[in-house]
C-alpha cells in the first residue's frame, strides 16, 4: 500500500512522547494496564521500561525511536487493517513499523489475549 511521502515524513518526525499518552489512555479505558502496554512495546522494539522512559523524556521522534530499536523478528507476522491501511502492504519501512505498534496497541485495547498479540 502506498502512502504519500509527505505523510511518511510527518509520521517520522512525530514525537513518540506525544503519542504514548494516547496509547496508555486507549488501553486503560478498555481495562488493560500500562504494564501490558509496555510488554507489547518491549516485544516489538526490545526497549525495557528504563529505556522506554528515557525515550519519552527525550521526546525523540518515531524515526529515532525505531532507528534505535531491535525490531522483533516476528514483527512481519503483524497483519490487518490500521488507520485504513493493510500493515503488511505499507511500503515505507518506518511507517510500517509505526503502524505495527498501532496495531498491537489496538489489539491490546480490544482485549486480545497477550499470547496472540506477541506473535511467536
Amino acid at each position: 500500500m502506498n502512502t504519500s511521502s509527505k505523510q511518511d515524513e510527518r509520521i517520522a518526525q512525530m514525537s513518540f512522547a506525544s503519542v504514548y499518552p494516547h496509547y496508555v489512555t486507549k488501553v486503560e479505558k478498555k481495562g488493560r494496564t500500562k504494564e501490558e502496554l509496555h510488554q507489547v512495546i518491549q516485544w516489538l522494539t526490545g526497549y525495557d521500561n528504563k529505556k522506554l522512559q528515557q525515550m519519552i523524556n527525550e521526546k525523540i521522534n518515531f524515526e529515532t525511536f525505531f532507528g534505535n530499536a531491535s525490531l522483533n523478528p516476528n514483527a512481519s507476522l503483524i497483519t490487518g487493517l490500521i488507520c485504513g491501511y493493510r500493515v503488511e502492504e505499507i511500503e515505507n519501512p518506518l511507517t510500517q513499523q509505526v503502524r505495527y505498534l498501532d496495531k498491537l496497541v489496538d489489539e491490546l485495547a480490544k482485549g486480545k489475549a497477550m499470547e496472540k498479540i506477541l506473535r511467536k
